[in-house]
């Protein structure tokens, strides 16, 4: 008894030990972020104003201007980026999902996928640089459009590829027991029945490419006009950031932290609409 009652005692104490390194873990993870988060809403506030989104920058040494052609610039290859790696992604997903032959062909596209989900994005950039940029299109909003469709692909794949996995097996059977193609259950069955998991994986691989520099630095170059013409050099807000960053002018410097608290506050609204996705799936469900 007295050795059963020694057991449970340590027994507690780790579990109360472990409990306490798992909490102060945690709360470091939590003040790092609110470190990283305060620091640029501190420095970046100053920079947001009405004029910030909507004028464009001034000439080197001036004060004032803002970011206006860069948000342009990210919608419009996000968009078309979105537009080449939406269909791609999910129609590899569906392939690798439900149809399970060959098996060897199946793992090497999975294999691919996650290496392409783990190379660094400046590989992504060379890379598209290389083929697209040196030889085709030259800088231009159109070859940084292809690089982020790249980065976003491999994501969309994988969880959307995860969620039609969820979709029981007799939920298909049923489909085809009452005569319809395989192609219909598909797009008629599977599909709609994980639809938000579906938007999850495409709005997760948008946020992924949105705060990307290097393979635009390679790609789109940057702009500081407007640009609507995806043949030429186009402007982006992470290109932005960095080129204010690096200038020697404080003014240029603090527009910097608020183009990075603009990425930041987006990235965070893509990230609360897939929890509130999810959150209404499962309550759905």
């Amino acid at each position: 008894m007295f050795s059963l009652n020694r057991a449970f005692r340590r027994r507690r104490l780790m579990n109360s030990v472990s409990v306490a390194i798992f909490t102060l873990l945690t709360l470091a993870s939590m003040a790092i972020l609110v470190a990283i988060i305060g620091h640029i809403a501190s420095e970046g506030l100053a920079a947001i104003n009405l004029d910030f989104f909507t004028q464009i920058p001034k000439p080197v040494g001036q004060s004032g201007g803002g970011i206006a052609q860069a948000i342009l610039g990210s919608l419009e290859m996000l968009l078309v980026g979105a537009i080449f790696a939406v269909p791609l992604g999910v129609v590899t997903a569906v392939y690798l999902s439900e149809f399970a032959n060959p098996q060897w062909l199946i793992r090497s596209v999975r294999f691919c996928l996650d290496l392409i989900a783990g190379i660094p994005s400046i590989v992504v950039g060379v890379f598209v640089w290389a083929l697209l940029v040196r030889y085709v299109t030259g800088y231009s909003g159109l070859a940084g459009s292809v690089a982020l469709a790249i980065i976003m692909l491999p994501i969309i794949a994988r969880i959307v590829e995860e969620m039609l996995r969820l979709v029981p097996q007799t939920i298909r059977e049923a489909g085809l027991s009452l005569g319809l193609p395989r192609w219909r259950v598909i797009i008629s069955i599977v599909i709609p029945s994980v639809l938000p998991g579906v938007i999850t994986g495409i709005i997760l691989g948008i946020a992924r490419a949105a705060g990307e520099t290097a393979p635009l630095l390679l790609t789109s170059l940057g702009n500081l006009f407007f640009n609507f013409d995806l043949g030429q050099p186009m402007a982006a807000m992470t290109l932005q950031a960095y080129n204010y960053a690096v200038s020697p002018y404080d003014d240029w410097q603090t527009k910097a932290w608020g183009t990075m608290l603009v990425l930041i506050l987006v990235v965070a609204i893509l990230s609360a609409t897939v929890r509130f996705i999810g959150r209404r799936y499962k309550a759905d469900v």
